[in-house]
């Protein structure tokens, strides 16, 4: 599977992490606030390390549990906003899926969206997927919206479907078909 980047938008630009990134990701991944809803407590600088290192590696997307996580730049400033990834759930079925995490100072301006507009138009075009889901915790609202306003459907809740940072957690499931797509551009 063959892609390209890094992807340009009339705002972003999603490109691979690079080390000068450390920063930003720390400031991301060790908020709680950021993590509330992620399957990870705030990680620590050690940890930040280790998922840069996992970043920086090239991922050839040539086998199922792959993912390709790109760091969401804003071209006018140059600032790191936010991350998506797209994991190859299965090659067989030619599933993805779909996931953001943001700098909540950056919410409600519209970066999310385009962003993940990107990878959605990357796995359905570029890679060739026929259905690309997003899963999140139900209390997720803000990220729920979200994947309705980019037409994905919600096809199931789940719940107490996890045991997440003590407590029994709802998942909510959205998905998207290679023909939808195609409609919805």
């Amino acid at each position: 599977m063959t892609y390209t980047l890094p992807i340009e938008t009339d705002r972003l630009t999603l490109r691979r992490y690079v080390e000068s990134d450390y920063d930003d990701l720390l400031k991301l991944q060790s908020n709680p606030d950021v993590t509330r809803f992620l399957l990870y407590d705030p990680k620590t600088p050690e940890q930040v390390k280790e998922t840069l290192a996992s970043r920086l590696a090239d991922v050839p997307m040539d086998g199922p549990d792959q993912a390709l996580t790109v760091a969401v730049i804003q071209r006018e400033t140059g600032q790191h906003v936010g991350e998506v990834t797209l994991f190859v759930e299965s090659f067989d079925h030619q599933g993805g899926e779909i996931g953001f995490v943001f700098h909540p100072e950056f919410h409600g301006r519209g970066f999310a969206a385009e962003a993940a507009i990107e990878l959605l138009r990357l796995g359905f075009e570029e890679l060739e997927m026929h259905r690309i889901i997003g899963r999140l915790d139900a209390a997720n609202t803000g990220s729920a919206k979200l994947l309705k306003r980019l037409g994905m459907r919600q096809e199931a809740l789940f719940r107490q479907n996890e045991f997440l940072k003590g407590e029994w957690t709802d998942e909510a499931v959205f998905a998207m078909l290679r023909d939808e797509w195609i409609k919805r551009s």
